[in-house]
Protein backbone atom coordinates (compact mmCIF):
# COMPACT_ATOMS: atom_id res chain seq x y z
CA UNK A 1 0.00 0.00 0.00
CA UNK A 2 1.56 3.35 -1.40
CA UNK A 3 1.76 6.23 1.80
CA UNK A 4 3.11 8.91 -0.16
CA UNK A 5 5.19 11.25 2.01
CA UNK A 6 3.82 15.53 2.01
CA UNK A 7 6.17 17.56 -0.36
CA UNK A 8 7.71 20.27 1.09
CA UNK A 9 10.22 21.27 -1.77
CA UNK A 10 11.48 19.82 -4.47
CA UNK A 11 15.47 20.88 -6.26
CA UNK A 12 16.11 18.88 -9.28
CA UNK A 13 20.44 18.68 -9.28
CA UNK A 14 20.51 16.79 -12.16
CA UNK A 15 18.90 15.64 -15.49
CA UNK A 16 20.33 12.98 -17.34
CA UNK A 17 19.71 10.53 -20.36
CA UNK A 18 18.95 7.38 -17.89
CA UNK A 19 17.34 9.18 -15.04
CA UNK A 20 17.16 12.19 -12.90
CA UNK A 21 18.84 13.19 -9.44
CA UNK A 22 16.56 15.37 -6.64
CA UNK A 23 16.56 16.47 -3.79
CA UNK A 24 12.90 16.51 -1.76
CA UNK A 25 12.05 18.58 1.48
CA UNK A 26 9.11 16.11 3.12
CA UNK A 27 6.77 15.02 5.63
CA UNK A 28 7.06 11.51 6.01
CA UNK A 29 3.64 9.24 7.31
CA UNK A 30 4.79 9.57 11.21
CA UNK A 31 5.00 13.35 11.10
CA UNK A 32 9.18 13.00 10.83
CA UNK A 33 10.81 16.20 8.19
CA UNK A 34 14.04 15.59 6.17
CA UNK A 35 15.53 16.03 3.53
CA UNK A 36 15.86 12.96 1.22
CA UNK A 37 17.61 12.31 -2.11
CA UNK A 38 15.80 10.51 -5.15
CA UNK A 39 16.86 8.80 -7.72
CA UNK A 40 14.02 8.91 -10.42
CA UNK A 41 14.27 6.38 -12.90
CA UNK A 42 11.58 4.98 -15.10
CA UNK A 43 12.17 1.52 -14.88
CA UNK A 44 14.13 -1.15 -16.37
CA UNK A 45 12.81 -4.98 -17.83
CA UNK A 46 15.17 -7.93 -17.01
CA UNK A 47 14.83 -11.18 -18.78
CA UNK A 48 15.43 -14.83 -18.16
CA UNK A 49 16.34 -16.38 -21.35
CA UNK A 50 15.92 -20.63 -20.85
CA UNK A 51 17.07 -22.94 -23.54
CA UNK A 52 15.21 -25.93 -25.06
CA UNK A 53 17.58 -28.05 -22.72
CA UNK A 54 17.63 -25.46 -19.48
CA UNK A 55 20.65 -23.82 -19.68
CA UNK A 56 20.40 -20.10 -19.14
CA UNK A 57 21.78 -17.13 -20.83
CA UNK A 58 23.31 -14.11 -19.59
CA UNK A 59 25.75 -11.48 -20.08
CA UNK A 60 29.08 -10.69 -18.63
CA UNK A 61 28.78 -6.87 -18.83
CA UNK A 62 31.61 -4.46 -18.22
CA UNK A 63 30.19 -2.31 -15.16
CA UNK A 64 32.55 1.07 -14.30
CA UNK A 65 30.57 1.94 -11.02
CA UNK A 66 32.68 -1.64 -9.33
CA UNK A 67 35.28 -1.50 -11.97
CA UNK A 68 34.37 -4.87 -12.76
CA UNK A 69 32.34 -7.24 -14.75
CA UNK A 70 29.30 -8.97 -13.84
CA UNK A 71 26.99 -11.36 -14.75
CA UNK A 72 23.49 -10.62 -15.33
CA UNK A 73 20.51 -11.41 -16.96
CA UNK A 74 19.78 -9.40 -19.89
CA UNK A 75 17.99 -5.89 -19.39
CA UNK A 76 17.28 -2.21 -20.29
CA UNK A 77 15.83 0.98 -19.66
CA UNK A 78 11.88 1.21 -19.96
CA UNK A 79 11.94 4.06 -22.67
CA UNK A 80 9.04 6.71 -22.76
CA UNK A 81 5.69 5.30 -23.18
CA UNK A 82 7.00 1.74 -23.99
CA UNK A 83 5.61 -1.53 -22.02
CA UNK A 84 8.64 -3.23 -20.18
CA UNK A 85 7.61 -6.39 -22.25
CA UNK A 86 8.25 -4.91 -25.19
CA UNK A 87 11.65 -2.97 -23.78
CA UNK A 88 12.85 -6.76 -22.49
CA UNK A 89 11.92 -8.49 -26.46
CA UNK A 90 14.79 -5.63 -27.82
CA UNK A 91 16.94 -6.48 -25.06
CA UNK A 92 17.47 -9.80 -25.15
CA UNK A 93 17.59 -9.34 -28.88
CA UNK A 94 20.68 -6.73 -28.73
CA UNK A 95 22.16 -8.29 -25.98
CA UNK A 96 22.48 -12.11 -26.82
CA UNK A 97 21.17 -12.14 -30.56
CA UNK A 98 18.39 -14.87 -29.42
CA UNK A 99 14.86 -14.18 -30.16
CA UNK A 100 12.02 -15.47 -27.56
CA UNK A 101 9.01 -16.73 -28.70
CA UNK A 102 7.15 -17.38 -25.58
CA UNK A 103 7.00 -15.00 -21.91
CA UNK A 104 5.53 -15.26 -18.90
CA UNK A 105 5.64 -12.07 -16.44
CA UNK A 106 7.78 -13.15 -13.53
CA UNK A 107 7.22 -10.05 -11.75
CA UNK A 108 8.42 -6.64 -10.40
CA UNK A 109 10.07 -5.58 -7.57
CA UNK A 110 11.83 -2.44 -6.13
CA UNK A 111 15.99 -2.35 -6.96
CA UNK A 112 17.27 0.09 -4.28
CA UNK A 113 13.98 2.02 -2.62
CA UNK A 114 16.72 3.80 -0.30
CA UNK A 115 17.46 5.72 -2.97
CA UNK A 116 15.50 5.52 -5.97
CA UNK A 117 12.60 4.79 -7.06
CA UNK A 118 13.38 2.31 -9.70
CA UNK A 119 11.50 -0.42 -10.28
CA UNK A 120 12.25 -3.84 -12.62
CA UNK A 121 9.76 -5.64 -14.21
CA UNK A 122 11.04 -9.37 -14.57
CA UNK A 123 10.37 -11.82 -17.44
CA UNK A 124 10.87 -15.36 -18.06
CA UNK A 125 11.81 -16.39 -21.76
CA UNK A 126 11.33 -19.86 -23.31
CA UNK A 127 11.57 -21.13 -26.52
CA UNK A 128 14.88 -19.42 -27.92
CA UNK A 129 15.43 -18.90 -31.27
CA UNK A 130 19.50 -17.76 -32.52
CA UNK A 131 19.48 -14.99 -34.69
CA UNK A 132 21.20 -15.21 -37.90
CA UNK A 133 21.95 -11.58 -37.73
CA UNK A 134 21.26 -9.83 -34.24
CA UNK A 135 20.88 -6.23 -34.23
CA UNK A 136 23.82 -4.23 -33.30
CA UNK A 137 24.27 -3.92 -29.66
CA UNK A 138 24.56 -0.37 -28.34
CA UNK A 139 28.45 0.87 -28.52
CA UNK A 140 28.51 1.73 -24.92
CA UNK A 141 28.13 -2.25 -24.24
CA UNK A 142 31.36 -4.38 -23.27
CA UNK A 143 29.42 -7.33 -23.15
CA UNK A 144 30.14 -11.24 -23.62
CA UNK A 145 27.06 -14.05 -23.75
CA UNK A 146 27.44 -16.53 -21.56
CA UNK A 147 25.25 -19.94 -20.66
CA UNK A 148 25.69 -21.99 -17.58
CA UNK A 149 23.03 -24.74 -16.01
CA UNK A 150 20.98 -22.94 -12.98
CA UNK A 151 22.97 -24.82 -10.48
CA UNK A 152 26.00 -23.60 -11.71
CA UNK A 153 24.01 -20.29 -11.52
CA UNK A 154 23.32 -20.74 -8.19
CA UNK A 155 26.83 -21.44 -7.19
CA UNK A 156 28.15 -18.72 -8.57
CA UNK A 157 25.89 -16.70 -6.83
CA UNK A 158 26.37 -18.60 -3.29
CA UNK A 159 30.32 -18.18 -3.56
CA UNK A 160 31.00 -14.75 -5.32
CA UNK A 161 29.78 -11.16 -5.33
CA UNK A 162 29.93 -11.75 -9.06
CA UNK A 163 26.46 -11.56 -10.04
CA UNK A 164 24.15 -8.31 -10.00
CA UNK A 165 21.19 -7.73 -7.58
CA UNK A 166 18.44 -7.90 -9.75
CA UNK A 167 19.08 -11.22 -11.41
CA UNK A 168 19.70 -12.90 -8.54
CA UNK A 169 16.42 -11.87 -7.62
CA UNK A 170 14.81 -12.77 -11.04
CA UNK A 171 16.81 -16.00 -10.87
CA UNK A 172 15.36 -16.68 -7.43
CA UNK A 173 11.81 -15.53 -9.19
CA UNK A 174 12.25 -18.83 -11.87
CA UNK A 175 13.64 -21.12 -10.69
CA UNK A 176 9.98 -22.75 -9.94
CA UNK A 177 9.80 -22.88 -13.59
CA UNK A 178 13.39 -23.89 -14.08
CA UNK A 179 12.39 -27.05 -12.10
CA UNK A 180 11.34 -28.63 -15.53
CA UNK A 181 14.70 -29.28 -17.05
CA UNK A 182 15.98 -30.55 -13.73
Amino acid sequence: MKEKPQQLSQRLFFQGRKFNFEVNRLRLPNGVEGDWECIRHPGGALGVPVTSDGKLVLVNQYRFAVEGRLLEFPAGTVEVNEDPAMTIQREIEEETGYRAHRWRKLGQFPLAPGYSDEYIYAFLAQDLEKLEKPPQQDEDEDIEVVVLSPPELEEIILTSDRVDAKSVTSFFLARPFLLEFS
